[in-house]
């Protein structure tokens, strides 16, 4: 992401943030749903079907469940992606604008770590309640024995009449741990790659000065966005399926299947070993990397037209 400019309004990163959080889900969804699945899928849930690849369970999720299935869980993904993206760009702007003394002096990679797990931190506590009920959702099919939920709104009417305020929060540990270190390993890595692009292609130029918005363009942004999301990903994977497997359903008798974070970490180690921390990362990677780049490609080009059209203003 560039250097805030001076007068450079908090809304325009909000607005690209939300903007490029809707393109990636609207075009994801279904390896989202096939992730969350393996994610908690034990080997000893009865509510799940056995699936052995990231296609077979594509194929078997649309034979059995239809296009529903494939998208379950999809409003409160949008709603979600829609409203991280966007908080998480203005956040993260926000701290780097007030950790940068001066406006024209790069910000260290220590300080865009720093901005990165503030803005992480703080968008986990705003969403939490929102990514529980998206995971729920997903992991609704025709096995289960409970009545399900019909949508977003019943979901959170039901938690809170069968679990309270505080099931809303189950897995903000991991979530609070995971959002931070990822995003600050991603948002790290794009900086610090930019930095080194924009550097290439200063010197292709013969000394002709332009700024980083003229010399990167879309293939950039993607290739960026995708090799920065890669690396966070398998860096902070478990605590994506440590948060799934605290926020699943209770059986029927009210009794989670795991109690807390630590729980979920012994149990793994139990019965599944450290394979058992990276389940669902095929279509993690699959839908993520080439989501981020998308994500970058739209937050980019969508701060570009609103920055261009706040200065003919």
């Amino acid at each position: 992401m560039p250097e805030l400019e001076s007068g450079q309004w908090q809304w325009e990163n909000a607005v690209a943030g939300a903007v490029a959080g809707f393109a990636t889900v609207a075009s994801m969804h279904p390896l989202d749903v096939v992730r969350t699945r393996f994610q908690v899928n034990d080997g000893r849930l009865s509510n799940l079907p056995a699936y052995k690849n990231t296609a077979h369970a594509i194929f078997t999720i649309a034979r059995i469940e239809g296009l529903r299935g494939l998208y379950a869980g999809f409003s409160p993904a949008v709603l979600g992606s829609t409203i991280s993206w966007g908080l998480y760009f203005s956040f993260y702007s926000r701290a780097k604008q007030r950790y940068s003394k001066n406006r024209e002096e790069k910000l260290s990679p220590g300080l865009h770590l720093a901005s990165a797990a503030e803005a992480g931190a703080l968008v986990s506590l705003c969403t939490n309640p929102v990514w529980l009920v998206k995971t729920r959702l997903q992991l609704q099919t025709p096995l289960h024995h409970a009545r399900p939920y019909s949508g977003l709104y019943d979901a959170v009417r039901t938690i809170l009449k069968e679990e309270g305020w505080s099931a809303l929060y189950k897995g903000i540990v991991p979530s609070l741990l995971l959002q931070v270190s990822h995003g600050s390993i991603q948002f790290t890595t794009y900086e610090e790659l930019r930095k080194v692009v924009v550097s290439f292609k200063s010197k292709e130029t013969n000394g002709t000065p332009q700024s980083a918005d003229e010399l990167l363009n879309s293939v950039d942004y993607a290739i960026l966005g995708g090799t920065s999301k890669f690396a966070a990903i398998l860096l902070t994977y478990p605590f994506q399926v440590i948060r799934a497997r605290l926020q699943q359903r209770p059986s029927n008798d009210g009794i989670p299947r795991y109690m807390d974070s630590w729980h979920v970490v012994k149990e793994t180690v139990r019965f599944e070993g450290l394979r058992g921390f990276y389940k669902g990362i095929t279509p993690n990677l699959l839908k993520n990397v080439p989501a981020s780049s998308i994500t970058f490609i739209v937050y980019e080009n969508v701060l570009k037209i609103l920055k261009l059209a706040g200065r003919n203003d």
